[in-house]
C-alpha cells in the first residue's frame, strides 16, 4: 500500500486493483477518521498506519458512497475497533440490500443491516459537519453520493464524483454511475468551494480543480447530442 501525505491533516493511502483505489485518513484533535473503506485487502494496512501515524485511535468511518470497493475493509476494522460507520440517509438503503441500486436488478447488501449511521443534517437537508470535515450531497453515481471537504487544508474528498487523469478531472465510470447527468451537475460543488486540492478514489490528485471547471462542463454538456444519457445541465 502507497501511503502519500496530501496536507497538514489528510493521508492518502492507496492500493491497486487493475486501477487505483484510494481511502484517506483525516486527521482530528482526539484521533482520526477514516473516509472510505476500500477494499478488504486493505484492512491490515490501512491499521498498521493508523497505529504508526501515533496521532491517536480511529474514531469513526465515513463513507462517500456504499459500492463494494469503498466499504471492503469495514468489517474487519470493525473486528478490531468496533468504530462507528456514517454514510448519507439516502444511501443507507442501498447499502444493506433493501433496494436495488438504479441500474441493477437486484438489491445486494455492500455492509450488514443497522451498521451504517446517517450522517446529521438540518430540517433543509443540509449536512452537518463531522470533524474537520463538512459532507456535501452530490448525487449521480450513487443516490446517495456525498463529498468531504476540509475547510481549513481545503482538500476536497470526492470519492466518485470524478475520476481524473494526470491531473485532469474525468467522468465517473460510467458504468457504475447511474445518473451521469446528475453526477455533471453535482460536480458543481467543486465551483462554489474551490479546493486547492481535490482527490479520487479512481485517479490521481487535481490541484486547482475549480479552473477546470468550465472546460469541464462545456464538454460533456456538448455530448448532449451525442448521447441520449446526457441533457442540458
Amino acid at each position: 500500500m502507497k501511503v502519500q501525505q496530501l496536507s497538514e491533516h489528510i493521508w492518502s493511502l492507496k492500493t491497486w486493483m487493475i486501477i487505483p483505489i484510494h481511502v484517506w485518513v483525516v486527521v482530528e484533535e482526539d484521533g482520526v477518521i477514516l473516509v472510505d473503506a476500500g477494499l478488504g485487502s486493505m484492512t491490515k494496512g490501512i491499521l498498521s498506519f493508523i497505529e504508526k501515524l501515533g496521532a491517536g485511535p480511529l474514531k469513526a468511518i465515513v463513507l462517500t458512497h456504499g459500492h463494494s470497493d469503498h466499504v471492503g475493509a469495514i468489517k474487519k476494522i470493525r473486528q478490531h475497533s468496533s468504530v462507528p460507520v456514517y454514510a448519507h440517509s439516502i444511501e443507507i438503503p442501498y447499502m444493506e440490500g433493501k433496494l436495488p441500486y438504479p441500474g441493477r436488478k437486484k438489491a445486494a447488501a455492500s455492509v450488514e443491516a443497522g451498521l451504517a449511521k446517517p450522517l446529521q443534517a438540518d430540517a433543509d437537508g443540509e449536512l452537518a459537519a463531522f470533524g474537520s470535515l463538512r459532507p456535501y450531497l452530490a448525487p449521480g453515481h450513487s443516490p446517495g453520493h456525498v463529498v468531504y471537504h476540509h475547510e481549513r487544508d481545503q482538500v476536497m474528498l470526492a470519492g466518485d464524483l470524478f475520476t481524473s487523469k494526470k491531473g485532469q478531472l474525468r467522468l465517473p465510470m460510467k458504468m457504475f454511475t447511474f445518473d451521469m447527468n446528475e453526477a455533471v451537475r453535482s460536480s458543481r460543488i467543486v465551483s462554489k468551494l474551490k479546493p486547492i486540492r481535490l482527490e479520487v478514489c479512481h485517479g490521481s490528485s487535481v490541484l486547482q480543480p475549480a479552473e477546470q471547471m468550465d472546460a469541464y462542463l462545456s464538454a460533456y454538456q456538448g455530448n448532449k447530442g451525442q448521447s441520449s444519457s446526457f441533457v442540458q445541465l
